[in-house]
């Protein structure tokens, strides 16, 4: 009895590990936008984490850790959180806490013209595969550039205001 039972959780193991997971399908979205600061003053002005508050317009605020190091969490619009997973001295990336696809997105700024100008950098990585149709994935793709966009012009008047 015990041998059959243990031969028919075998089985069925083995067919919970035969059936194939939904293949992801992953996108990128990289944008770019040059600012007439150095590294240090425009990572100053927008690479505190919760200054999100103001290039996107949501509230935003540290629920864990350090704000600067891996680990660290802030709540944006009380409720969705974002976890930073790395970090550099001008840089982060993170994950949403609750996302049920794969995404993560990196902030950068990197020196351009020996220091005297810097590019910000936005790259979101997801998964699109969960929005099934062509066009519902062109349509996201369009608003999560369009957003990110938008956002990348507010951290250049930001990194540039006085």
């Amino acid at each position: 009895m015990i041998t059959g039972l243990l031969a028919s959780a075998a089985i069925a193991a083995t067919m919970v590990l035969a059936v194939p997971a939904a293949a992801a399908e992953y996108a990128t979205i990289l944008l770019e936008k040059v600012v007439n600061r150095t590294p240090d003053q425009t990572w100053a002005k927008i690479g505190p984490y919760c200054s999100i508050s103001q290039w996107m317009n949501f509230s935003c605020v540290i629920t864990a850790g350090n704000g600067v190091a891996a680990g660290t969490i802030r709540r944006l619009g009380g409720i969705n959180d974002e976890i930073i997973v790395a970090a550099t001295p001008y840089s982060y990336t993170y994950i949403p806490s609750a996302s049920t696809t794969l995404s993560h997105g990196t902030l950068a700024v990197e020196p351009l013209d020996r220091g005297r100008q810097t590019k910000i950098v936005y790259t979101l990585f997801y998964d699109q595969g969960p929005l099934g149709t062509d066009q519902a994935k062109a349509e996201a793709r369009a608003r999560r550039t369009k957003r990110f966009s938008d956002a990348l012009d507010a951290m250049k008047a930001l990194a540039e205001s006085p």
